[in-house]
């Protein structure tokens, strides 16, 4: 632990206390990486603080966006149908595609994907799994479009980049931006499009700065503020 603990405290040493402008931090959390030199390929992460009332419903923030550039890694799909919306969502690439038996497994602890889809002809069914799915921001939804007659699109959507954001309990979003190999282009043209999506679903009853500060990161790095003016 001591060894992790340099590392990141020498990566540390590189972060001005200033706000950055996007392009800045992302050249500088790649260098950081570098200097953490994580046995694995760290993800750049977002996290946005936004001034609204998250135990009021309408001021909840959630919503969904396709990056441009991708997330650089597999996204695994499960799919609830049946009949031809089934087939339509293997031909599109699902990983998991069935009814029933899915369920049970996912009562039983299987939770190795990373979207549910869901026909509403199977959705009552599928309820029964919220207290597992819900916590963990998998469950279906009509608002975000994971509760649909076409899942072979929205498969292809999750496959190409698409992800879901949500705030937390403190009014903060979290979403992955790609991965730190990404050039620094693609992962400012990936944010960007994120905080602009994030900007559009701006609850109607929130007044002044919606926007309160912006942070980029690697998995396991410092954070760096973000000048974010849209």
């Amino acid at each position: 632990m001591s060894k992790r603990g340099k590392k990141y405290l020498e990566a540390q040493k590189k972060i001005e206390k200033k706000q950055y402008t996007p392009q800045e931090a992302i050249k500088a959390i790649k260098e950081t990486a570098k200097v953490l030199n994580r046995s694995f390929e760290e993800t750049v992460e977002v996290a946005v603080a936004l001034n609204i009332k998250p135990r009021e419903k309408g001021e909840r923030v959630r919503g969904t966006v396709i990056l441009p550039r991708g997330l650089g890694r597999k996204v695994k799909v499960l799919v609830f149908a049946t009949g031809d919306e089934a087939e339509e969502a293997k031909k599109a690439g699902a990983d998991w595609v069935g009814g029933e038996e899915l369920i049970q497994k996912i009562e039983k602890g299987w939770l190795d994907f990373d979207a549910v889809i869901s026909t509403p002809q199977l959705m009552r069914s599928v309820a029964k799994l919220g207290r597992i799915l819900g916590p963990k921001g998998l469950m279906p939804s009509p608002k975000v479009g994971t509760v649909t007659n076409s899942p072979g699109k929205v498969v292809k959507e999750l496959k190409s980049g698409k992800i879901e954001y949500r705030n937390d309990a403190t009014g903060v979003i979290h979403a992955p931006l790609g991965k730190i190999s990404f050039d620094e282009d693609a992962l400012l043209e990936n944010f960007q499009t994120l905080l602009k999506a994030v900007e559009k679903d701006r609850p109607s009853t929130v007044k002044g700065r919606y926007i309160k500060s912006v942070y980029l990161s690697s998995t396991m790095g410092p954070s760096l503020k973000v000048n974010w003016s849209g």
